[in-house]
């Protein structure tokens, strides 16, 4: 796992590019750990991606084949790894975005559909092919795809294990976009940048109120909702993006 930071950005790059980026217990621990160390007042946004041909091949087969484990030994490990990876992205206080330079396969597939934003190469494949070695899918996705994808696309890529195009995994909202290989960095800069230029702080209780609204009810969500505005009503930036509005100039954001 590779980390650097530039200009307010953090980029995550899984760079085991001989085993296609495949996830093992450790690289799950690095990802989470780049992740949480994340601060508004030191980062505007991070980007996770891949080194070589591909994003994540997903699990590491071979470990699998050599662990030997207890159920509860497994449940630690799950939910200690590709739990706490997820955990991690829903509740970064910093918009997360997937560039997807290749396949994200596996946990590959759960790591974008938990980012805020994905970009994709468009020869780039995605599929939820846990099924493929017995296994139900983790890191996250059987939250976050049925959300994402809606419950019948999600029960199709959890239960037949197939590969996707990065043309369909774009209208299923998989992710934002599939665009050419060569246009891949600019596009992902460009939404770096405008994120950059908005209110970290606001988009932190923004990111924060609509997780912790899915699956609330209506009522529970609007005061969700209230509380978080509240919050946003006392902030510099608030008070910058009004000034600026009456000033009939663009904000500047911290």
């Amino acid at each position: 796992m590779r980390v650097d930071d530039a200009d307010g950005v953090r980029t995550v790059t899984f760079d085991r590019p001989e085993a296609k980026n495949a996830f093992t217990a450790d690289v799950a621990r690095e990802l989470s750990a780049a992740l949480e160390q994340l601060t508004p007042e030191a980062f505007d946004a991070a980007v996770i991606t891949g080194d070589g041909d591909a994003f994540s091949a997903g699990g590491d087969i071979r470990a699998m084949a050599e662990r030997d484990e207890t159920a509860r030994e497994a449940y630690e490990r799950v939910r200690g790894t590709l739990g706490r990876v997820a955990e991690a992205i829903l509740t970064a206080p910093v918009p997360v975005v997937a560039r997807v330079n290749g396949d994200a396969v596996g946990a590959g597939t759960s790591v974008v559909a938990a980012c805020d934003f994905a970009y994709a190469a468009s020869d780039a494949r995605f599929g939820a092919s846990f099924v493929n070695v017995g296994l139900v899918p983790d890191a996250g996705a059987t939250v976050t795809l049925p959300r994402l994808v809606g419950l019948r696309a999600a029960k199709e890529l959890a239960f037949t294990g197939k590969l996707i195009s990065a043309e369909r995994a774009a209208a299923l909202d998989l992710v934002n976009e599939a665009v050419e290989p060569a246009d891949l960095d600019a596009v992902v800069d460009e939404t770096v940048e405008t994120l950059a230029a908005q209110p970290t702080e606001t988009l932190a209780l923004a990111k924060e109120a609509i997780h912790a609204n899915l699956g609330r009810s209506l009522a529970d969500g609007l005061e969700r909702e209230a509380h978080a505005q509240t919050l946003a009503y006392d902030t510099d930036a608030h008070e910058e993006g009004v000034s600026a509005f009456l000033e009939k100039r663009p904000p500047e954001f911290d």
